[in-house]
């Protein structure tokens, strides 16, 4: 049967052929408008997000790494493309891309913020992530905590730098290094020199024991006529110390229930 015979299945067959030859010419029309230079890439915007300010992204280094590595025209580019390549610029934790018509582009940027600096040179942001980046320009505000721990216990070292922060602002002391060996055990440094042997969490818990250190510590201090080298709190019922005069001949404090002169490690 001769399908132009039948009015139906010819008028259908007729509507079908001329859709198709209409998106044919839609997509002739499209790919010449999409080619067209009033489409081409011509400026890369640079801005933080929102709630954030830019201190260390060059934006002359990031429009002209977009340039290098990213091609295409406003509609063909790859915003995936874009973000990851501009996150592999120092400073760059996060990026958002936008296309704004009819030729740009928008990236939208979030910088580390330096916390520490980590044992192996990296440093450290308020995310307990490790980056890479220039130490001058993390130290322009002055001079950064030291930290180290195993691997992935970043997130673990901030956190416990930011809980000592709270607990010794009563003595007026901030740790200046704050460290987790491979055994799990706790230390830290002050800045007054004083360095705080805290061990492992267990048994009294960290936070307990240095709130009856620092409630302690000012009368100490004032019968010792000078400030402790090494606090050791590892003890269960107090802790004890080493200071200038009693040097190599650390006595026992608050109830030590463990002699601390004894040459047995506890953590």
């Amino acid at each position: 049967m001769n399908p132009w015979h039948n009015p139906r299945l010819a008028h259908a067959l007729a509507r079908m052929l001329i859709g198709v030859v209409v998106l044919a010419f839609i997509a002739t029309g499209v790919s010449w408008t999409t080619r067209r230079e009033v489409f081409d890439l011509r400026l890369v915007r640079v801005e933080a997000v929102a709630g954030h300010k830019l201190r260390q992204s060059s934006e002359s280094l990031l429009r002209a790494t977009i340039s290098q590595r990213i091609h295409g025209s406003f509609f063909a580019v790859n915003l995936d493309d874009v973000r990851a390549v501009v996150e592999t610029v120092p400073w760059v934790r996060r990026a958002q891309v936008r296309r704004l018509w009819p030729n740009r582009l928008v990236v939208a940027i979030e910088e580390h913020r330096p916390l520490a600096l980590w044992e192996d040179g990296r440093l450290v942001n308020t995310y307990g992530e490790l980056f890479s980046a220039n130490l001058d320009e993390a130290e322009e505000d002055g001079a950064l905590p030291q930290f180290g721990g195993p691997k992935d216990s970043e997130g673990a070292v901030v956190r416990r730098y930011a809980e000592l922060r709270d607990l010794l602002a009563p003595l007026g002391s901030v740790p200046v290094a704050v460290n987790l060996s491979a055994r799990h055990a706790w230390s830290a440094q002050l800045d007054d020199g004083t360095r705080l042997v805290i061990g492992r969490e267990q048994g009294v818990a960290i936070a307990e024991r240095i709130r009856r250190w620092v409630a302690a510590y000012p009368a100490v201090k004032s019968q010792l006529n000078s400030r402790a080298e090494v606090v050791d709190l590892r003890y269960p019922n107090g802790f004890a110390l080493r200071s200038l005069s009693v040097l190599g001949n650390p006595a026992p404090l608050a109830d030590a229930s463990v002699n601390p002169a004894s040459n047995r490690t506890v953590e």
